[in-house]
């Protein structure tokens, strides 16, 4: 085999590889082309995630929004109670003062 012969059979060696490889690429795109159905649905599933995290961040907001509400109603009903306490506290103080001077009078008196 000459160089001649030896150039022209590797290149027909090449063209059929390349010949080959090109026909299995056409193959293995063709069988995994992507049905418009599929595309569909995933454009469906991507709206529907959307939707489901704006439904979740309201919801995290309502959620904070109304945990300040309860925090401030908590504050505002520790605050009432420390208030009544003082209050029943000033009131048991002035009672005993009371029974202890009606028990000086009385038994001063008697």
């Amino acid at each position: 085999m000459n160089r001649t012969e030896f150039v022209i059979a590797t290149a027909i060696i090449l063209f059929v590889a390349f010949c080959m490889g090109w026909f299995a690429n056409w193959l293995v795109h063709r069988f995994k082309r992507v049905s418009q159905a599929d595309v569909d649905q995933l454009e469906r599933m991507s709206q529907e995630l959307h939707e489901a995290e704006e439904t979740r961040d309201q919801a995290i907001t309502y959620l904070q929004q109304r945990e300040a509400e309860l925090t401030n109603q908590l504050a505002q009903t520790e605050a009432e109670l420390s208030a009544a306490m003082d209050g029943l506290r000033e009131a048991r103080r002035e009672a005993e003062e009371l029974r202890v001077w009606i028990e000086r009078n009385q038994g001063g008196a008697a």
